[in-house]
């Protein structure tokens, strides 16, 4: 029996359950494969779990939150139940995580984890689902530069929603005149909460259309030249990230598994410097990430093209704000972003990263740390805008904010 509970980080968003209303909690990491639906008690005694308080300590504050007694063994269930789907810091989950890592490491590939979840498993059904995508962006004026395409950043959002975004930015990669050959993709990292900033893996990206292969020989040379941390530690924030992912699914659609390899790079967060105000630069792990990346391609002879998988804001009830979103608070974050593009359209860096932090991260901007490390290392070059669009979320009365640019 665990006598101090201790909850560990979870998605937590409202349902409706038989006409109750409900919490459903979530595991984006994919160590607790279930989502569990608890009641309104029970989500505040799990917001206590934070490892200090006792059985009894918890029975008490939720008889002065509610004004009831909870009995023993009711606790002791909840908590049991949270522990048998690994939802606590516990013996049990340490065992599922040790064998994640093991059955990771002995894959070749990285699966396709949310293949049949937020798009078709099946390769033929996929392509119509996919094309319809592209039927909805319509036709895109071709640009005279095309064979210039140096940086693309599209989406991470669940692609029946941002299906059409997704569409705009891989139509302007179909359509270069001159196909790259290497893709560095720097993902989001949603899960990354260790020192390591910069993760890598060796694996090949499996998608539905078959295996992106991961050029090996250059992440071990990105890996010799990066001494300011371990590009291999956290491996595992691998196994079910999407922000990858969903990039190698529209890369292996528009260029085919064979024509080109990748990088696959997740990003965690630059939380530390946005507080307080440091350019990302000036931390060695960023800093020398971006010297180690430019110098292992500085002798590359293969035509590059550098991928951000990112959303932009995250506000709403779901997200922590006490506030639903409506239509002005949708406009508020819509000439947020605005700002934010504009950097992005002039490949500005520390005028992107400044905007951030000047207001703290008010947005929640969850791409910050791709689209800076990106815009760093194609400086010199100029974006354009191809798609912006905002997917609410009345149940949790919540919204996100994504788009497409190619850069040039």
């Amino acid at each position: 029996m665990i006598d101090q509970p201790r909850i560990r980080p979870l998605e937590a968003f409202p349902i409706e359950h038989n006409g109750a209303r409900m919490i459903c909690l979530r595991d984006p990491s994919g160590a607790a494969p279930e989502p569990i639906a608890i009641g309104i008690g029970a989500y505040y005694l799990v917001t206590l779990f934070d490892g200090t308080r006792s059985l009894p300590d918890l029975q008490a504050a939720f008889a002065k939150q509610f004004g009831e007694s909870l009995a023993s063994e009711q606790l002791i269930e909840l908590v049991a139940a949270l522990d048998r789907g690994y939802f606590l810091e516990s013996p049990a989950y340490e065992g599922r995580v040790r064998q994640m890592r093991e059955d990771f490491a002995a894959s070749p590939e990285r699966p396709a984890s949310h293949a049949g979840l937020c798009y078709g498993s099946d390769a033929a059904s996929l392509r119509k689902e996919l094309g319809e995508y592209y039927t909805k962006a319509g036709a895109i004026e071709a640009d005279t530069d095309q064979s210039r395409l140096s940086g693309l950043i599209a989406p991470h959002i669940d692609p029946r929603r941002g299906g059409v975004a997704y569409a705009r930015a891989y139509t302007r990669l179909a359509s270069a005149a001159e196909r790259p050959e290497l893709v560095i993709i720097l993902g989001t990292s949603h899960y990354g909460a260790g020192p390591e900033l910069f993760t890598a893996t060796l694996k090949n990206y499996a998608t539905p259309f078959g295996a992106l292969t991961t050029d090996r020989e250059f992440v071990e040379r990105l890996r010799s030249r990066y001494r300011a941390g371990d590009l291999f530690a956290d491996e595992l924030l691998h196994r079910n990230e999407h922000s990858i992912e969903f990039q190698a699914l529209f890369l292996a659609h528009a260029l085919g598994v064979e024509n080109c390899q990748i990088v696959p790079i997740l990003v965690s967060s630059f939380h530390q410097m946005v507080a307080s105000g440091a350019r990302p630069t000036s931390e060695p792990r960023v800093g020398e990430f971006i010297e180690a990346l430019n110098s292992a391609l500085a002798g590359e002879r293969r035509r590059v093209l550098i991928v951000a998988g990112v959303d932009f804001g995250h506000i709403g009830r779901k997200f922590g704000d006490d506030f639903g979103v409506d239509q002005g608070k949708a406009n508020e974050l819509r000439e947020a972003d605005r700002r934010l593009i504009g950097h992005i359209e002039r490949v500005d860096a520390a005028g992107f990263f400044g905007e951030i932090a000047t207001e703290r991260d008010r947005w929640r901007i969850c791409g910050l740390a791709p689209i800076y490390t990106q815009l760093e290392l194609l400086a010199g070059r100029r974006a354009r805008l191809l798609d912006y669009d905002i997917a609410l979320e009345p149940p949790t009365q919540s919204a996100v904010s994504f788009a497409s640019l190619a850069i040039y």
